[in-house]
């Protein structure tokens, strides 16, 4: 009876260690995070970066997510695409990993790379105003005008006193040759911004 007793107490004893595992492994994963965050305002982003990968797991959006972030601060581009894909493939359905994989992206000129996610995003989030922004702005620099005037039209029905949306709005309906349009919103820009010198250049041209 006594050794069943001891047996028992064993397994207890075993069942209370594996269950304070996972527990110890998430403080030391919060206390990398934390030191990550302190390394990150020094700007020692790979130190940062470091520290997680010491608590590295393949299959946490977080890590993934946070590493992204701390390599492209490094400006290590290619190993911040690498865990941006990660934590996107963890959560397809989210977007802010697709807003961070932009930024490596933009940072070495893939703007079809970055357009590609900016769609993606509007997919999931039609109404989105950043990605619509965004992927306007590059679709104007492109002469791609009446697709980024389709795109502007919603973040200004959205936000109709935003500067930037207003002046890249202006700008578009001015390259499109729609000069009252175009007035009207440089006017309302001048509102926001006066003196703003982009809007008087576009009036000055409609005269």
């Amino acid at each position: 009876m006594g050794s069943l007793k001891t047996f028992a107490a064993g397994v207890w004893i075993i069942l209370l260690l594996f269950a304070a595992l996972p527990a110890r492994g998430q403080d030391q994963i919060n206390k990398a995070f934390e030191e990550s965050y302190s390394l990150e305002m020094l700007g020692e982003y790979r130190q940062a970066a470091g520290v997680l990968r010491e608590v590295y797991q393949s299959d946490s959006y977080e890590i993934n997510l946070r590493l992204g972030w701390l390599y492209y601060q490094a400006g290590t581009m290619d190993e911040s695409i690498e865990h941006y894909r990660r934590a996107i493939a963890l959560k397809p359905y989210g977007i802010e990993a697709r807003f961070g994989l932009a930024l490596p992206f933009s940072a070495m000129g893939r703007w079809d790379d970055v357009a590609e996610l900016y769609r993606r995003i509007l997919e999931v989030d039609p109404q989105n105003t950043v990605a619509n922004y965004r992927l306007g702005l590059i679709l104007y620099n492109r002469g791609q005008y009446e697709e980024a005037e389709r795109l502007l039209d919603k973040v200004v029905n959205l936000y109709p006193f935003d500067y930037d949306s207003l002046l890249l709005f202006a700008w578009i309906k001015y390259r499109l040759g729609k000069t009252r349009e175009a007035r009207i919103l440089f006017n309302k820009v001048l509102l926001h911004t006066p003196g703003d010198p982009s809007a008087l250049e576009g009036l000055d041209l409609i005269k």
